[in-house]
């Protein structure tokens, strides 16, 4: 793993914890569970499941090639990292699922917002050329591009900022919900405007769009039915 990886992903385990610790003070989880310790397993959990998928797809037998598994850079499936990290962050907040994840939310996009925001030490932040105003170039480039992750960034702590102020009076579920919801809106509108190969994978972005609005709808409709 190159080290400028590894200062973006410090960023976003920076921008998680300390978030999570405000959130550990503000809001009521059960006794001993620290969302910030959470939040960073399942992250990890996530990044070794996306790439041992991904190592699997491309023909490379993680089993015989274990330290394949630290090259992040050769690629880390996008659905089976998400579904590993909710799976486990699902599981270690499980005895209050709905109101832990529910506190659990803001720092996750906040971690998200530090993990594009990182984008910086890895000269990264650009994507398709555009003549805006604030469009940058690459270094010995003449064209200007949009600082797609930069853009990223912003809405996501945009997002964090939000469920933190709003997220309380909200019935157990719907924020949880609305940051999945959001983390995959964010990805979907931004995704355009980023160089990939084939469009990217638009259709697990929507997948989480479509998942979180119908997680809290359910929870809403639940949490009433049960007054």
């Amino acid at each position: 793993m190159e080290f400028t990886l590894l200062w973006q992903a410090g960023l976003g385990i920076v921008a998680t914890v300390i978030v999570a610790r405000t959130q550990n003070r503000r809001v009521v989880v059960e006794p001993g569970v620290d969302l910030g310790d959470r939040l960073v397993g399942a992250a990890v959990a996530g990044l070794v499941a996306g790439r041992i998928t991904a190592m699997i797809l491309q023909g490379v037998n993680p089993i015989l090639r274990p330290a394949d598994i630290l090259v992040v850079r050769g690629g880390v499936h996008t659905g089976a990292a998400t579904m590993a990290a909710l799976a486990s962050l699902a599981w270690g907040l499980r005895h209050n699922l709905w109101r832990n994840l529910d506190a659990a939310a803001p720092a996750a996009l906040a971690g998200l917002a530090g993990w594009h925001a990182g984008c910086v030490f890895r000269d990264a932040c650009l994507g398709a050329a555009s003549s805006l105003p604030w469009a940058l170039a690459q270094s010995g480039s003449t064209i200007s591009r949009h600082p797609v992750e930069i853009y990223a960034a912003g809405l996501y702590a945009l997002a964090a900022t939000a469920s933190l102020l709003m997220g309380r009076g909200w019935r157990p579920g719907v924020l949880a919900g609305f940051a999945i919801a959001v983390a995959g809106g964010i990805r979907l509108v931004t995704q355009p405007l980023r160089p990939s190969i084939g469009g990217g994978p638009v259709g697990w972005y929507l997948a989480g769009v479509v998942a979180g609005i119908g997680i809290s709808a359910w929870n809403r409709v639940r949490t009433a039915q049960a007054r």
